[in-house]
């Protein structure tokens, strides 16, 4: 449970970056459809990584409670 960290910085930057390009594609512009697809293509990512990040530990605690009680 120690790697859950990752997950929580990767979907950080990956934000982080969504927001920098919506700057530069909205500086001196109205430009709705341009921002509209780095949006949806940042949340598109962000549900990805968080998604595969969460499986592994989700499996991980489904497990554990039948060696808690074994102990």
């Amino acid at each position: 449970m120690k790697n859950k960290g990752w997950i929580i910085i990767a979907n950080a930057i990956i934000w982080g970056f969504v927001m920098i390009a919506c700057s530069l594609a909205l500086k001196g512009t109205e430009a709705f459809k341009e921002i509209q697809f780095i949006l949806s293509g940042g949340a598109t990512m962000s549900l990805i990584i968080v998604g595969l990040g969460i499986i592994p530990f989700k499996k991980k605690n489904e497990d554990s409670p039948n060696q808690q009680s074994e102990q």
